[in-house]
């Protein structure tokens, strides 16, 4: 059993629908929250089989999800969903990945593959960041930091097998609940983009965080932060946070962890 969260910030119904619909289909779902961070709430929303809630200003992607996520944690449900709004899949991968989480109580956050609606994957397996792999490669051409990327971006594991990663995207994360109530939800401090980095690394300390390439999903995926003065600007100042959360040069679990997961993926 579990709940699912989708955070919305100027959303249409229509583009909501789809989703809410999917999780809807499925018998493992109990109950779905739309958070709605929008400046004005959008009534139709509440014609949707979902839990609607309003919160009259921007929160921020974590501080949203942390309020379906609390009021996972007071119905005592094994499980919580965070999902993006532009995630489509087919409603039966949730019984597979729920029962992986059955089946292996130490995995406290799961990730499927993830796929363009090409069918190409999105590399969404990474390593704990440094701060040259976030900002070079955003900042430099692509050809300067290619090796480093796919490094970054675990590609030589062909993303075929079931892995343990370090950083999980936060556009689908499968979460045990009992692992939240251990490690903490969210860090609100990230109003967007470490947050999932963030938890992440924190759950990875005391449960498995994993990858599942037996099940797929697609993300329609924009990087606003590469559209946008202002969402760059967030996407900065929220990075330079992390790294002040989290050190900036001198990181020893980051490096501790990191090489771990490149000697098991035999990729040092």
């Amino acid at each position: 059993m579990l709940n699912a969260s989708l955070v919305l910030f100027n959303h249409s119904v229509t583009e909501t629908a789809p989703l809410v619909n999917a999780l809807g289909q499925s018998a493992c779902v109990k109950d779905v929250f739309l958070i709605d961070n929008s400046p004005v709430q959008n009534p139709d929303f509440r014609k949707l089989p979902a839990t609607y809630i309003f919160n009259y200003k921007n929160l921020g992607y974590g501080a949203g999800h942390n309020i379906a996520i609390r009021k996972s944690m007071e119905q005592n449900v094994p499980y919580h969903l965070v999902v993006n709004p532009d995630i489509q899949f087919e409603s039966s991968i949730l019984d597979e990945l729920v029962d992986f989480m059955q089946k292996n109580p130490d995995v406290g956050l799961l990730m499927p593959k993830v796929l363009y609606p090409s069918g190409e994957i999105q590399y969404l397996c990474k390593l704990l960041p440094k701060p040259s792999d976030l900002f070079f490669r955003r900042f430099l051409p692509p050809k300067w930091t290619q090796q480093s990327n796919e490094r970054f971006e675990l590609r030589k594991s062909g993303y075929d097998k079931i892995m343990d990663v370090p950083y999980l995207s936060g556009c689908f994360m499968l979460l045990r609940t009992d692992a939240l109530k251990s490690v903490g939800l969210f860090d609100e401090r990230f109003f967007m983009y470490p947050e999932d980095i963030d938890l992440t690394r924190r759950i990875h300390r005391e449960y498995r965080t994993v990858f599942y390439p037996n099940v797929s999903v697609t993300h329609h995926h924009t990087q606003g932060s590469y559209k946008t003065g202002r969402l760059l600007w967030i996407h900065l100042t929220n990075m330079i946070r992390y790294f002040n959360k989290w050190g900036w040069f001198f990181d020893t679990e980051r490096k501790k962890v990191n090489e771990k997961i490149l000697e098991q993926l035999k990729m040092l």
